[in-house]
């Protein structure tokens, strides 16, 4: 037979799943609510220096009211503390430490108690409410959402999303984009995060991620990995580019997501209120991607600069606006697409440029040399940049060019070291007047001319230079005001690497004694084992990939 249930009872438990599923929260957490809230009101109805707990069953709606109380030797507290004889007549196996339950009758509640308990109610079923919302949310960041606006106010659009609430804040919004009460609205979440009025999602149509999650709702492809998305730059509501690859050798990346007729593009740019997109082939070599991302303008020719992660790209002379775009739009969509520093030249400036630099060098072997101008433009030409490099030439490389003979060749060379020998004797005078030390001298890869520049920048011991990183040396980038900026290094102008600085760094380091060569060697091995392990797993994959398809035939 079934146990019977009071009204009062039953309507308790009735109320907990109605609040629990209108909510969307557990049943449980509404019962540990209520429970909360007839503790508060016995508290104020018992005495607040109590320790009095309230318990609902689950199954009967039963209400049980206890107050706790700690079994010790010498009571310091007569409300929270009973002695270990008191505790034993209750229960004989009580001990010290023990917590002992003392029932306590039901309470009637008053207006105010009942007032009370409302407001413990709400609180932790919001509570409740906006954790799970968090739960359910901070997961999802990097998906799009559809949801309906709810209002909009001062640019900021605030979403229905069903079982949550986001906002698409102004500058997150495209421009000339509005939204009334009651429109649809598809959106990108970028961050949840954890507010003092609950979860805030935040939402946004101007996201690179945005545009390459629509293009994966309309590429199938790219929803199933043949396709790849590998890099995205915006300036939203006007052009955006797109770099896509194909892991499928026989599947064109950039048909495919243009679709037919340009059926899948253009459902991504009127999603995008008309924002022109270049879908671009990606590929490993960074040249032929950088001039595709430059598309459409024509590219004649490109400089790399790998360490600076610089280009430059020269463009016929009709062709420099088309490369630049609006505004500068076009080369600075290729830029934040690429990663890359991009610097337009037309033919006109590419020429003129060469022609200073061949001046400039001419001018320096006349110096330097004491030849006539005829001997300097020789050497220019034949792609000699600085007389160091017509010093350490072999001797041939010289005497090969046109008009010159060995005993040229070797006067020349000779003049080169003698330049060379006078220059060294005066930045070491320079050096020594700035007070950098001679151990310095004898750290690998340091010329005369780097330590005079180690002296204009404060670095005069072994020890100066071992506590430089690499950045210190030959420069580093930093966001300044939202562009990229070169920052200076100490040895800018000195055509150093990154590996050269680092080599020269690690090399003062053993000098001042802060590592030892055996150090430096077994790291050094460590690196190339790691190495060798990715690489030999990389191929293992490749292989098994290479192999599943045979499988299946």
């Amino acid at each position: 037979m079934a146990q019977a249930v009071s009204a009062n009872r039953l309507e308790l438990l009735q109320i907990a799943d109605a609040v629990a599923r209108e909510k969307s929260i557990e049943r449980e957490l509404v019962l540990e609510a209520m429970a909360e809230a007839i503790q508060k009101a016995a508290k104020s109805r018992y005495g607040a220096e109590n320790e009095i707990r309230a318990r609902i069953d689950p199954n009967t709606g039963e209400i049980r009211l206890v107050r706790l109380l700690d079994v010790v030797d010498v009571i310091d507290n007569d409300a929270t503390e009973i002695t270990v004889i008191d505790a034993q007549r209750r229960n004989p196996a009580a001990r010290v430490g023990d917590l002992i339950e003392d029932e306590l009758p039901p309470v009637d509640f008053g207006r105010i108690a009942a007032q009370t308990a409302k407001q413990v109610i709400v609180q932790k079923v919001r509570d409740a409410e906006r954790e799970r919302q968090f739960e359910e949310y901070k997961d999802r960041i990097g998906e799009i959402v559809h949801g309906i606006v709810k209002r909009a106010e001062y640019g900021n659009v605030i979403v229905d999303l069903g079982r949550g609430e986001g906002i698409v804040r102004r500058d997150e919004g495209l421009p000339r984009e509005a939204f009334r009460a009651g429109d649809r609205i598809r959106a990108y979440i970028y961050d949840v995060r954890r507010e003092q009025r609950g979860p805030q999602i935040f939402l946004s149509r101007t996201h690179p991620q945005f545009m390459a999650q629509l293009f994966a709702q309309e590429v199938p492809e790219i929803y199933d990995g043949i396709i790849d998305v590998r890099a995205v730059a915006r300036d939203p509501g006007s052009r955006a580019k797109i770099a896509v690859t194909s892991n499928d050798h026989s599947i064109d990346p950039v048909g495919a997501c243009v679709g037919m007729r340009g059926s899948r593009v253009q459902a991504v740019v009127n999603e995008l209120q008309g924002e022109k997109i270049d879908i671009i082939q990606w590929t490993d070599d960074f040249a032929g991607f950088i001039v595709n991302a430059l598309a459409p303008a024509e590219v004649v020719k490109v400089v790399l600069d790998e360490d600076a992660q610089r280009i430059e790209v020269v463009v016929p002379d009709e062709q420099l606006s088309l490369a630049i775009g609006r505004r500068g739009q076009n080369v600075r969509l290729a830029s934040q697409l690429t990663g890359w520093d991009i610097d337009i030249l037309t033919e006109a400036e590419e020429s003129e440029r060469r022609q200073a630099e061949f001046l400039q060098r001419s001018e320096t072997f006349v110096q330097a040399f004491d030849v006539d101008e005829v001997i300097a433009q020789l050497l220019a030409s034949e792609g000699f940049s600085s007389v160091e490099e017509v010093a350490y030439v072999p001797l041939e490389e010289i005497a090969e060019i046109e008009g010159f003979d060995e005993e040229t060749a070797q006067e020349i060379q000779n003049r080169a070291l003698d330049f060379i020998d006078r220059q060294n004797a005066e930045f070491d005078t320079k050096r020594r007047e700035l007070g950098v030390q001679d151990e310095v001298t004898e750290v690998p890869g340091v010329t005369t001319a780097m330590l005079v520049a180690f002296g204009e920048n404060e670095i005069k011991t072994v020890e100066d230079v071992a506590g430089c990183v690499t950045d210190d040396l030959i420069g580093w980038y930093e966001h300044v005001d939202g562009e990229r900026t070169r920052m200076d290094g100490i040895l800018d102008g000195f055509d150093l690497g990154a590996e050269e600085a680092q080599a020269m760094i690690m090399a003062a380091r053993v000098k001042a004694g802060w590592v030892t060569e055996e150090e430096l060697a077994a790291a050094a091995a460590a690196e190339a084992a790691e190495a060798e392990a990715e690489e030999q797993e990389e191929d293992g994959e490749a292989a098994e990939g290479e192999a599943t398809p045979e499988a299946e035939a």
